[in-house]
Protein backbone atom coordinates (compact mmCIF):
# COMPACT_ATOMS: atom_id res chain seq x y z
CA UNK A 1 0.00 0.00 0.00
CA UNK A 2 1.06 3.07 -1.07
CA UNK A 3 1.95 6.51 1.15
CA UNK A 4 -0.70 8.16 -0.56
CA UNK A 5 -3.24 5.73 0.29
CA UNK A 6 -2.35 5.44 4.00
CA UNK A 7 -2.51 9.11 3.87
CA UNK A 8 -6.37 8.96 2.54
CA UNK A 9 -7.25 6.19 4.56
CA UNK A 10 -5.78 7.59 7.86
CA UNK A 11 -7.84 11.52 7.05
CA UNK A 12 -11.14 9.86 6.17
CA UNK A 13 -12.23 10.16 9.76
CA UNK A 14 -10.72 13.15 10.44
CA UNK A 15 -12.69 14.49 7.67
CA UNK A 16 -16.06 13.04 8.86
CA UNK A 17 -15.25 14.39 12.18
CA UNK A 18 -14.89 18.08 10.43
CA UNK A 19 -18.33 17.28 8.79
CA UNK A 20 -19.97 16.48 11.85
CA UNK A 21 -18.42 19.44 14.15
CA UNK A 22 -19.10 21.77 11.20
CA UNK A 23 -23.23 20.41 11.59
CA UNK A 24 -23.06 20.77 15.39
CA UNK A 25 -21.49 24.37 14.97
CA UNK A 26 -23.95 24.65 12.62
CA UNK A 27 -27.37 23.43 14.72
CA UNK A 28 -28.31 25.95 16.23
CA UNK A 29 -29.21 28.09 13.47
CA UNK A 30 -30.70 24.57 11.32
CA UNK A 31 -32.60 23.92 14.62
CA UNK A 32 -34.22 27.90 14.69
CA UNK A 33 -35.12 27.60 10.70
CA UNK A 34 -36.32 24.12 11.11
CA UNK A 35 -38.66 24.85 14.45
CA UNK A 36 -39.46 29.27 13.85
CA UNK A 37 -39.25 29.44 9.95
CA UNK A 38 -39.64 25.98 7.35
CA UNK A 39 -42.29 25.28 9.96
CA UNK A 40 -44.43 27.77 10.72
CA UNK A 41 -44.50 28.30 6.85
CA UNK A 42 -45.26 24.46 6.05
CA UNK A 43 -48.19 24.56 8.59
CA UNK A 44 -49.40 28.07 6.66
CA UNK A 45 -49.57 25.98 3.37
CA UNK A 46 -51.47 23.52 4.99
CA UNK A 47 -53.92 25.58 6.56
CA UNK A 48 -53.93 27.84 3.34
CA UNK A 49 -56.71 25.05 2.17
CA UNK A 50 -58.24 25.17 5.23
CA UNK A 51 -60.84 26.42 7.74
CA UNK A 52 -59.75 26.80 11.14
CA UNK A 53 -60.63 28.90 14.14
CA UNK A 54 -59.08 27.75 16.77
CA UNK A 55 -61.53 26.45 18.64
CA UNK A 56 -62.57 23.43 16.43
CA UNK A 57 -60.71 20.92 14.08
CA UNK A 58 -59.90 22.47 10.75
CA UNK A 59 -61.73 21.57 8.17
CA UNK A 60 -60.98 21.12 4.76
CA UNK A 61 -62.11 24.05 2.36
CA UNK A 62 -59.73 23.42 -0.74
CA UNK A 63 -59.38 26.76 -2.64
CA UNK A 64 -61.86 28.51 -1.17
CA UNK A 65 -59.50 31.07 0.95
CA UNK A 66 -57.48 31.58 -2.51
CA UNK A 67 -61.30 32.48 -3.93
CA UNK A 68 -62.31 35.09 -1.09
CA UNK A 69 -58.84 36.42 -1.07
CA UNK A 70 -59.30 37.89 -4.51
CA UNK A 71 -62.80 38.94 -4.02
CA UNK A 72 -61.91 41.16 -0.49
CA UNK A 73 -61.15 44.35 -1.37
CA UNK A 74 -59.61 44.64 1.81
CA UNK A 75 -56.62 42.80 0.68
CA UNK A 76 -56.24 44.72 -2.06
CA UNK A 77 -56.08 48.00 -0.49
CA UNK A 78 -53.70 46.66 2.16
CA UNK A 79 -51.39 45.86 -0.71
CA UNK A 80 -51.52 49.17 -2.18
CA UNK A 81 -51.13 50.89 1.40
CA UNK A 82 -48.02 48.38 1.75
CA UNK A 83 -46.76 49.16 -1.73
CA UNK A 84 -47.16 52.83 -1.30
CA UNK A 85 -45.33 52.60 2.22
CA UNK A 86 -42.58 50.98 0.81
CA UNK A 87 -41.97 52.25 -2.37
CA UNK A 88 -41.89 56.08 -0.99
CA UNK A 89 -39.88 55.36 2.59
CA UNK A 90 -36.70 52.76 0.80
CA UNK A 91 -35.13 55.15 -1.42
CA UNK A 92 -35.66 58.37 0.72
CA UNK A 93 -34.07 56.02 3.21
CA UNK A 94 -31.12 54.54 1.17
CA UNK A 95 -30.68 58.45 0.13
CA UNK A 96 -30.41 59.82 3.69
CA UNK A 97 -28.11 56.84 4.63
CA UNK A 98 -26.06 57.45 1.54
CA UNK A 99 -25.51 60.80 1.74
CA UNK A 100 -24.56 60.56 5.73
CA UNK A 101 -21.98 57.81 5.22
CA UNK A 102 -20.69 59.93 2.77
CA UNK A 103 -20.43 62.78 4.94
CA UNK A 104 -19.16 60.27 7.72
CA UNK A 105 -16.62 58.73 6.03
CA UNK A 106 -14.83 62.16 6.21
CA UNK A 107 -12.05 63.09 8.64
CA UNK A 108 -13.93 65.20 10.77
CA UNK A 109 -14.26 66.08 14.14
CA UNK A 110 -16.68 63.94 15.78
CA UNK A 111 -16.85 61.57 13.65
CA UNK A 112 -17.63 58.43 15.57
CA UNK A 113 -20.58 60.56 18.06
CA UNK A 114 -22.36 61.28 14.73
CA UNK A 115 -21.80 57.74 13.53
CA UNK A 116 -22.83 56.37 17.18
CA UNK A 117 -25.91 59.13 17.18
CA UNK A 118 -27.39 58.28 13.79
CA UNK A 119 -27.27 54.76 14.49
CA UNK A 120 -29.45 55.00 18.16
CA UNK A 121 -32.91 54.97 16.22
CA UNK A 122 -32.05 51.47 15.25
CA UNK A 123 -31.61 49.77 19.07
CA UNK A 124 -34.79 51.68 20.15
CA UNK A 125 -37.62 49.40 20.67
CA UNK A 126 -39.87 49.53 17.70
CA UNK A 127 -42.63 49.65 20.44
CA UNK A 128 -41.32 52.74 22.13
CA UNK A 129 -40.41 54.48 18.83
CA UNK A 130 -44.39 54.54 18.08
CA UNK A 131 -45.39 55.77 20.71
CA UNK A 132 -42.62 58.55 20.96
CA UNK A 133 -43.38 59.24 17.15
CA UNK A 134 -47.20 58.87 18.84
CA UNK A 135 -46.75 61.83 20.85
CA UNK A 136 -44.69 63.85 18.49
CA UNK A 137 -47.97 63.41 15.68
CA UNK A 138 -50.09 64.89 18.22
CA UNK A 139 -52.38 66.96 16.85
CA UNK A 140 -52.28 69.74 19.64
CA UNK A 141 -49.34 69.26 22.03
CA UNK A 142 -46.89 67.75 19.06
CA UNK A 143 -43.52 68.49 18.54
CA UNK A 144 -43.94 68.06 14.58
CA UNK A 145 -46.79 71.20 14.42
CA UNK A 146 -45.05 72.82 16.36
CA UNK A 147 -41.89 72.95 14.43
CA UNK A 148 -43.85 73.39 11.10
CA UNK A 149 -45.66 76.52 12.56
CA UNK A 150 -42.43 78.79 12.84
CA UNK A 151 -42.61 78.58 9.09
CA UNK A 152 -46.21 79.80 9.61
CA UNK A 153 -47.94 76.69 8.13
CA UNK A 154 -51.34 75.43 10.50
CA UNK A 155 -51.28 72.11 12.65
CA UNK A 156 -52.17 69.20 11.01
CA UNK A 157 -54.09 65.98 12.26
CA UNK A 158 -51.16 64.29 10.60
CA UNK A 159 -52.51 60.27 12.09
CA UNK A 160 -56.00 61.22 11.71
CA UNK A 161 -56.01 62.58 7.99
CA UNK A 162 -55.99 59.74 5.63
CA UNK A 163 -54.10 61.62 2.80
CA UNK A 164 -51.45 62.14 5.50
CA UNK A 165 -51.24 58.86 7.31
CA UNK A 166 -48.83 57.29 5.26
CA UNK A 167 -46.31 60.26 4.64
CA UNK A 168 -46.33 60.93 8.04
CA UNK A 169 -45.78 56.97 8.68
CA UNK A 170 -42.45 57.16 5.52
CA UNK A 171 -40.97 60.32 7.72
CA UNK A 172 -40.86 57.88 10.68
CA UNK A 173 -39.10 55.59 8.57
CA UNK A 174 -36.78 57.04 7.25
CA UNK A 175 -34.72 58.27 10.56
CA UNK A 176 -33.83 54.91 10.93
CA UNK A 177 -31.25 53.79 8.85
CA UNK A 178 -28.44 53.43 10.77
CA UNK A 179 -28.03 49.44 9.45
CA UNK A 180 -27.74 51.00 6.18
CA UNK A 181 -25.28 53.80 6.89
CA UNK A 182 -22.98 51.13 8.39
CA UNK A 183 -23.64 48.80 5.37
CA UNK A 184 -22.73 52.43 3.01
CA UNK A 185 -19.37 53.23 5.51
CA UNK A 186 -18.28 49.71 4.72
CA UNK A 187 -18.77 49.56 1.30
CA UNK A 188 -17.53 53.38 1.13
CA UNK A 189 -14.23 52.24 2.66
CA UNK A 190 -13.34 49.87 0.21
CA UNK A 191 -13.34 52.12 -2.56
CA UNK A 192 -9.92 51.72 -4.45
CA UNK A 193 -8.30 54.75 -3.64
CA UNK A 194 -5.62 54.22 -6.48
CA UNK A 195 -9.11 55.60 -8.87
CA UNK A 196 -9.86 58.42 -7.19
CA UNK A 197 -5.99 59.42 -7.64
CA UNK A 198 -6.41 58.15 -11.16
CA UNK A 199 -9.63 60.39 -11.82
CA UNK A 200 -7.80 63.30 -10.14
CA UNK A 201 -5.13 63.07 -12.57
CA UNK A 202 -7.44 63.33 -15.18
CA UNK A 203 -8.43 66.49 -13.81
CA UNK A 204 -12.14 64.87 -12.29
CA UNK A 205 -12.81 66.90 -9.59
CA UNK A 206 -14.83 66.16 -6.16
CA UNK A 207 -18.11 65.72 -7.84
CA UNK A 208 -17.18 64.00 -10.80
CA UNK A 209 -14.96 61.26 -8.85
CA UNK A 210 -18.07 60.73 -6.86
CA UNK A 211 -20.25 60.44 -9.43
CA UNK A 212 -18.52 58.13 -12.31
CA UNK A 213 -16.02 56.77 -9.57
CA UNK A 214 -17.36 56.12 -5.80
CA UNK A 215 -21.27 55.32 -7.37
CA UNK A 216 -20.56 52.59 -9.79
CA UNK A 217 -18.54 50.87 -7.17
CA UNK A 218 -21.10 51.81 -4.45
CA UNK A 219 -24.23 49.72 -6.71
CA UNK A 220 -24.21 46.66 -4.91
CA UNK A 221 -24.14 47.59 -2.01
CA UNK A 222 -26.76 49.67 -3.09
CA UNK A 223 -28.66 47.00 -4.64
CA UNK A 224 -28.41 44.63 -1.29
CA UNK A 225 -30.06 47.81 1.26
CA UNK A 226 -32.68 47.76 -1.88
CA UNK A 227 -33.35 44.17 -1.72
CA UNK A 228 -33.70 44.24 1.87
CA UNK A 229 -34.79 47.77 2.41
CA UNK A 230 -38.27 46.25 0.15
CA UNK A 231 -38.31 42.67 2.01
CA UNK A 232 -38.35 44.76 5.05
CA UNK A 233 -41.18 47.53 4.97
CA UNK A 234 -43.14 45.19 3.08
CA UNK A 235 -43.39 43.83 6.51
CA UNK A 236 -44.71 47.02 8.38
CA UNK A 237 -46.58 46.24 11.28
CA UNK A 238 -46.08 47.42 14.43
CA UNK A 239 -46.18 51.09 14.45
CA UNK A 240 -49.68 50.63 12.73
CA UNK A 241 -50.70 48.27 15.24
CA UNK A 242 -49.84 50.71 17.98
CA UNK A 243 -50.48 54.13 16.42
CA UNK A 244 -53.42 54.35 13.95
CA UNK A 245 -54.75 50.41 14.61
CA UNK A 246 -55.20 50.72 10.31
CA UNK A 247 -56.80 53.99 10.06
CA UNK A 248 -58.05 56.12 9.53
CA UNK A 249 -60.83 55.19 7.15
CA UNK A 250 -57.85 51.67 6.84
CA UNK A 251 -55.48 54.26 5.12
CA UNK A 252 -52.61 52.31 6.94
CA UNK A 253 -53.96 48.87 7.13
CA UNK A 254 -50.89 47.28 5.92
CA UNK A 255 -50.93 43.37 4.84
CA UNK A 256 -49.28 42.41 7.80
CA UNK A 257 -51.65 44.15 10.10
CA UNK A 258 -55.07 42.74 7.73
CA UNK A 259 -53.31 39.33 8.35
CA UNK A 260 -53.23 39.94 12.28
CA UNK A 261 -56.56 40.70 12.11
CA UNK A 262 -57.62 37.54 10.55
CA UNK A 263 -55.54 35.70 12.62
CA UNK A 264 -55.96 36.56 15.98
CA UNK A 265 -58.62 39.36 16.08
CA UNK A 266 -61.28 37.30 13.35
CA UNK A 267 -59.95 33.51 14.53
CA UNK A 268 -59.94 33.33 10.72
CA UNK A 269 -56.70 31.39 10.41
CA UNK A 270 -57.04 29.48 7.46
CA UNK A 271 -57.66 32.86 5.27
CA UNK A 272 -55.06 34.36 7.29
CA UNK A 273 -52.85 31.50 5.91
CA UNK A 274 -53.52 32.55 2.55
CA UNK A 275 -52.63 35.99 2.90
CA UNK A 276 -49.40 35.48 4.47
CA UNK A 277 -48.24 33.34 1.10
CA UNK A 278 -49.83 36.13 -0.84
CA UNK A 279 -47.81 38.53 0.26
CA UNK A 280 -45.00 35.77 0.24
CA UNK A 281 -45.45 35.74 -3.44
CA UNK A 282 -45.49 39.18 -3.92
CA UNK A 283 -42.41 39.93 -2.36
CA UNK A 284 -40.16 36.66 -3.88
CA UNK A 285 -42.14 38.24 -7.66
CA UNK A 286 -40.57 41.51 -6.56
CA UNK A 287 -37.11 40.80 -5.69
CA UNK A 288 -37.18 38.68 -8.83
CA UNK A 289 -38.11 41.85 -10.61
CA UNK A 290 -35.06 43.40 -8.98
CA UNK A 291 -32.59 41.09 -9.83
CA UNK A 292 -34.02 41.10 -13.55
CA UNK A 293 -33.55 44.64 -13.97
CA UNK A 294 -29.97 44.71 -11.94
CA UNK A 295 -28.09 44.19 -14.53
CA UNK A 296 -28.51 47.44 -15.88
CA UNK A 297 -27.31 49.76 -13.24
CA UNK A 298 -25.04 47.39 -10.97
CA UNK A 299 -21.59 47.34 -11.58
CA UNK A 300 -19.48 44.18 -9.94
CA UNK A 301 -15.57 44.13 -10.28
CA UNK A 302 -15.57 41.62 -13.49
CA UNK A 303 -17.91 43.68 -15.32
Amino acid sequence: MTTANLSTKRSAPFRRREIWEGYLFAAPFLIGFLVFVAFPMGWALVLNFQSYNLLSPPRWVGMDNLTQVGADPKVWQSLWNTAYYAFASVPLQLALAFVCAVLLNQPIRGRNFYRTALYMPVIVPIVVSAFIWQRAYHPDFGIINEVISWFGFAPRAWLFEPALAIPAFVFMRIWVMGTQMVIFLAGLQNVPVVLLEAAALDGAGAWRKFWNVTVPIMTPVIFFNLIVGIIGNFQVFAPALIMTKGGPQDATLFMVLYIYRNAFEYSKLGYAAALSWVLFVVIILLTIVQFRFSGRWVYYEND
